[in-house]
């Protein structure tokens, strides 16, 4: 009796060891299964992708650093950027340009530093608006008595259709250069001057 009791026991004991083995090997199985099975959705692009240009002219260091908004089929101009409204010239964060040296822009000068770059659009001209608050949320806390210098420039007017804003920094001589911006049908340029 005593050697039927210990077989049953010895029985019972492999039994319950193997459910037990076999239990966690399936619960490790169906982890490993879930893990494997995760697909990483593709990232998606930006649809105002950040972006910067710069550009030596002479001594002078430009940097302009935007958010690349996409025409995508809108009214730019007078549709999705309001007419005679401060615009940050880019999208989310406000554009900003740099420079380490002084520049003369309009018989203006500029202090070497950072600035916000912000525009007033219409349709026979544009305001070109460097302010003292370059690190600002769209156009949030912009404040007409931070302009640093502001003027005047007229808009040119393009068949061709500019999908993503995009700045540029020309050098036309030693000490002179070109700031431009296209975006939609718009091109607006200005020159400056290394002081």
């Amino acid at each position: 009796m005593k050697n039927i009791i210990i077989v049953v026991v010895f029985v019972v004991s492999v039994f319950s060891c193997k459910n037990a083995t076999k239990q966690t090997e399936q619960s490790e199985h169906e982890h490993h299964v879930t893990n494997s099975e995760k697909v990483e959705e593709p990232k998606k692009k930006p649809l105002s992708p950040h972006t910067e240009t710069m550009a030596m002219v002479g001594d002078a260091h430009i940097h302009i650093d935007y958010s690349s908004p996409g025409v995508r089929g809108r009214i730019i101009f007078g549709g999705l950027v309001g007419y005679d409204h401060v615009w940050q010239a880019g999208a989310h964060k406000a554009t900003w340009i740099e420079t380490n040296k002084d520049l003369i822009i309009e018989g203006q000068t500029l202090p070497a530093g950072k600035y916000g770059f912000f525009t007033i659009p219409s349709k026979e001209e544009w305001t070109i608006i460097f302010n003292r608050k370059w690190d600002q949320h769209g156009k949030d806390e912009y404040d007409e008595k931070d302009d640093v210098i502001r003027f005047s420039v007229e808009p040119i007017l393009s068949e061709a259709i500019t999908e993503h804003l995009e700045y540029k920094v020309n050098k036309i001589s030693t000490d002179e250069g070109i700031i431009s911006l296209a975006w939609e049908k718009v091109n607006l340029s200005f020159n400056f001057k290394v002081k």
